[in-house]
């Protein structure tokens, strides 16, 4: 594809907002981070996924003279960054591991010529002595170091390689930086400071709020049919993200959507590399693929109409939590954040953290993590509220996640507790004995079981005295006090459970136990995809042909459909019905570029509807 010069025309930053990038105004804090870069200054950007942080660098690296070096650890996703800003006419490039001596001689060529706006590039090439050579031979615009929140040692994305990017200021003071993530506590906040050298930069932090995701959080029952109920009745056709712990898990999920007639695909660090790159592009290429991944996927995913994020396991941190659900709605149309979260999960993960390498702090750090993480999931509160707590931002309750839609009770749950407690005590201290949750919860029940009956306990003062409750609500019951720091797991690896310092004050009354009850929750009938929810009847038949369009474009072009136009812009098409390039331009994410590549052919489709 052809590009032209994206200075030709109007240079200031608004008038290559408009021109370049097809959009009438900045939003946030957008304008003053790129006044700050375009005059000469550095600048740390704590911006939520979706805000628009790559405008941020993009649009100085136009305006100065020289070439925007991106500083990026997404090498498996550069070549779609290049492509998005090649199609609106920006002369961009890459250099890193996957290009071969005579592509990487070619690009250096061009940086040095000035014939770059952008240039995007690994970390790991900052240690090669031929890197500081090119930059000095040719003319930088700016440094943006993206995903700074991977500078953070005890972060879920810490990548050693941004511990140097400190060497950036020392040995070109003058070219200005700006460092972006979308997550950061204060703690990761000065950490990234500290580490880059950021003390005199200009900082701006905006609100972490994402008010189009919808955050749920439910109890697992049969997790894979309560994901099932989710697709179907919620996103058919949509595209989305799994979450899973293990690759085992991954690949099971994976399995069980395919057989129910889900198109969906694994990916994980087991998966032989050519086939995780295949499964991404196929994410990123074709529309309502469902991506069943851990972790190892998902940062820089830059994919706009994720419209459901969903965990079938626990995340470690709220951190980690943020981010990966941010994933979903970029295009800041309605979606959904669902996480199913047991029993198990807690005890699955105590026991990693009792288990995992590093010293006694390193494993309190964690503990904090999944403690904040465990108050998220049983919050009787807004979630959102508390969630963006977290990142030290007040807010009011958002009527757009399950404790605010269905209110959750609370209940003053200190003699179960004190009944439960008792058991384990008296396992542990009269018997010298450990069980798991399960054990425990047949001998509250009691339960005349083989395993019972062989251990002798049901001759224990507390066998069936938990009539009360139900086996599930027990479980409920052990889930919230090891939240709440009340009971532990012991370290034999075998989940079995323990008192805690804690449990004294519970069993001798002195502190009462509130938990929290699942208020009933009626099932969810199929509705429309999200885009076709906030348009009219009449719209949804063009909106449906131009993602038919978009699709046939993207396959030509072999991009992801994003590239050509997101479902934001497409849904404007839509409603508006342009008649005419000049009606068509008016449309935000319509720039000159593809108004003159698209245009007319987009006119024919709205015409034929």
């Amino acid at each position: 594809m052809t590009t032209v010069d994206a200075r030709a025309l109007d240079n200031s930053p608004l008038g290559i907002l408009h021109r370049v990038f097809g959009y009438d105004a900045f939003r946030g804090q957008q304008s003053e981070i790129i006044e700050q870069v375009v005059g000469g200054g550095d600048a740390l950007v704590l911006m939520p996924t979706g805000g628009g942080k790559s405008l941020c660098y993009q649009i100085p690296a136009l305006v100065r003279p020289g070439t925007g070096v991106v500083i990026s650890p997404l090498i498996a996703l550069m070549q779609d960054q290049v492509d998005a800003l090649s199609a609106v006419g920006v002369r961009a490039e890459f250099l890193n591991s996957t290009q071969n001596g005579a592509e990487r001689m070619r690009v250096e060529a061009a940086f040095i010529a000035g014939e770059l706006d952008v240039l995007y590039l690994a970390p790991e090439r900052l240690r090669m002595d031929s890197t500081s050579a090119l930059f000095d031979r040719a003319r930088i615009s700016l440094f943006a170091i993206d995903e700074a929140h991977c500078v953070s040692q005890w972060g879920h994305d810490f990548r050693p390689d941004y511990l140097q990017l400190s060497m950036l200021h020392e040995r070109w003071p003058s070219v200005p930086r700006i460092a972006l993530t979308a997550t950061a506590t204060e703690h990761t906040h000065q950490e990234i400071v500290r580490r880059l050298d950021l003390g005199g930069s200009a900082q701006f932090v905006s609100s972490f709020d994402r008010p189009n995701i919808q955050y749920r959080i439910e109890p697992k029952n049969q997790p894979l049919q309560q994901l099932l109920a989710l697709i179907r009745g919620e996103h058919a056709g949509d595209a989305g993200i799994v979450y899973c712990l293990s690759r085992a898990s991954v690949e099971k999920t994976a399995e069980f959507l395919v057989e129910n007639g889900i198109t969906a695909l694994p990916y994980h660090a087991g998966l032989d590399a050519s086939i995780r790159q295949r499964n991404q592009a196929r994410f990123l290429r074709e529309d309502g693929v469902v991506m069943v991944a851990t972790i190892a996927f998902g940062m820089g995913i830059d994919k706009p109409d994720v419209r459901f994020v969903a965990h079938l396991d626990l995340p470690k941190s709220v951190e980690g939590y943020y981010q990966e659900t941010g994933r979903a709605g970029r295009d800041g149309l309605p979606s959904t954040a669902w996480l199913a979260y047991g029993l198990q999960d807690v005890v699955q993960q105590r026991r990693m953290i009792d288990s995992s390498e590093g010293d006694r702090a390193h494993r309190m750090r964690l503990s904090q993590h999944l403690d904040a993480m465990l108050a998220l999931c049983e919050t009787l509160q807004c979630r959102r509220v508390q969630l963006l707590a977290y990142f030290g931002e007040k807010s009011a309750a958002c009527s757009n996640c399950d404790t605010c839609l269905s209110p959750p009770e609370g209940w003053d749950g200190t003699v179960p507790a004190q009944k439960l407690l008792s058991t384990v005590v008296r396992l542990q201290r009269e018997r010298n004995q450990k069980f798991g949750a399960q054990h425990i919860i047949d001998i509250l029940l009691g339960k005349r079981n083989a395993r019972v009956e062989q251990q002798g306990h049901d001759t224990i003062a507390t066998f069936g005295i938990g009539g009360e409750l139900s086996e599930q609500e027990w479980r409920g019951v052990v889930r919230q006090l090891l939240a709440q720091g009340l009971l532990g797991v012991h370290a034999d690896g075998y989940g079995t459970l323990v008192i805690t310092d804690a449990s004294a004050s519970v069993l001798d009354g002195s502190r009462r136990v509130q938990l929290r009850r699942e208020p009933e929750r009626a099932a969810r009938g199929p509705k429309k995809s999200a885009v076709a929810a906030t348009l009219p009847g009449e719209a949804v038949p063009l909106f449906e042909k131009l993602r038919e369009w978009r699709a046939g474009i993207a396959r030509e072009q072999s991009v992801p459909a994003y590239i050509i136009f997101g479902d934001a812009t497409l849904r404007g098409i839509a409603l508006t019905k342009p008649s005419t390039l000049a009606e068509l331009s008016g449309i935000s994410g319509v720039g000159d570029k593809k108004l003159e590549l698209y245009g007319e052919k987009l006119l024919e489709v709205v015409a034929a509807a």
